[in-house]
């Protein structure tokens, strides 16, 4: 019993010098920018970071993302090695990682879905000065709840408490207000009114205006002009998810692939979908290949309820599990003759598919889990980039 008893109080004892120790780090940095939102979080990190990076400000972020990564002073990236998978506890070793690099400026992506770890995390372990609520969709249902209003009082929990908040999101704005009104937080809304289609070409791959203006809003009030900050974003690594398109070369046909992974909840998908093929040819091919993960299949169902009636020529089902993913979308109205059910074949598997169905020209837009178990997604993404790369 007394073993026990100082066991436990040699525990508690750990756990307040860790916590006092965690506090001190978290007040050697004096701008906390925490990012949130349903979809975008990665890319606006990189931006913010960017943006303040190219007007001086000493800045480190820590970038969930694709594939987690903490971003140093000048801009080089290091790999974030999770040993027993993810864990709101990693973001207190990030702080303690940045404070050692005595920054002015650390940006750090909102790891949690579960609400609770939301607020523990902005409450215990950030204490930001600047937050971002990028947008708010239907989406971790399971979690989160099944609306987008359950949602958005979720991400509310990073609104911090005497700091600024901003947000794209229009239509959950009043409900993003009154908790914002509550911490004493300024909350602002952004919308992309003034970045010139001229500004966005120049980005390397297809960024959103949305997420450029919200970043570019929280870079000029910490201090950094507009022209100096879009400068230093023009130049930001994407994330490996970013929105990227692939063109194969290959004979008399050409295949262009759309990386869309990243847009993994229902209405980010569509909106992307639908701005691709908008602007495609009538007579292209269209495929959409549907990526499945077993501990994800309601976000595959919601794809599915979302894509049943569009107008492709066909899906591929790949990723863990392609035939439950089948007989889910037969029952919504999907016609059998237009699924093609592969799983987790090699990726050039996937290529001889849309090849072989295609006249001259195939669009394939890849939307669903880039990772999973064994990271099927984005070796998808990789294999298409290869064939790009020496099939121009």
């Amino acid at each position: 019993m007394i073993v026990l008893i100082i066991a436990t109080s040699v525990l508690v004892l750990y756990w307040v010098f860790e916590y006092i120790r965690h506090q001190k780090n978290v007040r050697e940095i004096p701008i906390r920018i925490h990012v949130n939102g349903t979809r975008g979080k990665s890319s606006v990190s990189r931006l913010i970071t960017a943006g303040l990076r190219g007007g001086g400000i000493e800045t480190v972020a820590k970038i969930t993302g694709t594939l987690p990564r903490f971003i140093m002073p000048k801009g080089e990236e290091a790999a974030i090695v999770r040993l027993a998978g993810a864990n709101i506890l990693e973001q207190k070793y990030m702080f303690r990682y940045a404070a050692a690099m005595k920054p002015k400026a650390f940006v750090i992506e909102c790891m949690a879905v579960n609400p609770v770890y939301q607020w523990i995390t902005e409450k215990h372990f950030v204490k930001a000065t600047h937050s971002v609520i990028t947008n708010s969709r239907l989406d971790h249902t399971d979690l989160m709840g099944h609306t987008v209003e359950s949602v958005t009082k979720c991400l509310c929990n990073t609104i911090p408490k005497n700091g600024s908040c901003y947000t794209a999101e229009e239509k959950m704005f009043p409900i993003m207000a009154k908790v914002a009104k509550k911490r004493n937080c300024d909350l602002h809304k952004i919308r992309p009114t003034d970045v010139t289609p001229e500004e966005m070409k120049k980005f390397p791959y297809i960024e959103h205006a949305e997420n450029v203006q919200l970043s570019l809003a929280v870079c000029i009030a910490i201090g950094v002009s507009r022209e100096v900050a879009l400068e230093g974003m023009w130049s930001a690594h994407p994330d490996p998810g970013a929105l990227k398109k692939y063109v194969v070369n290959d004979k008399d046909k050409k295949v262009t692939f759309y990386n869309v992974f990243a847009a993994n909840d229902p209405d980010s998908s569509n909106f992307l979908w639908n701005m691709i093929v908008e602007k495609l040819d009538k007579d292209a091919s269209k495929f959409l290949v549907i990526n499945s993960r077993s501990d994800r299949y309601y976000r595959s169902q919601q794809l599915i309820d979302i894509f049943a009636t569009q107008n492709y020529d066909y899906v591929i089902l790949t990723g863990e599990i392609p035939d439950k993913i089948k007989s889910y979308a037969l029952h919504h109205g999907m016609k059998k003759d237009k699924i093609i059910t592969l799983g987790e074949v090699l990726p050039e598997r996937i290529y001889e598919e849309v090849y072989a169905r295609t006249n001259t020209d195939a669009h394939v837009v890849g939307i669903g889990n880039i990772a999973g178990e064994r990271k099927y997604g984005a070796s998808i993404v990789a294999h298409f980039r290869h064939k790009a790369k020496h099939n121009k």
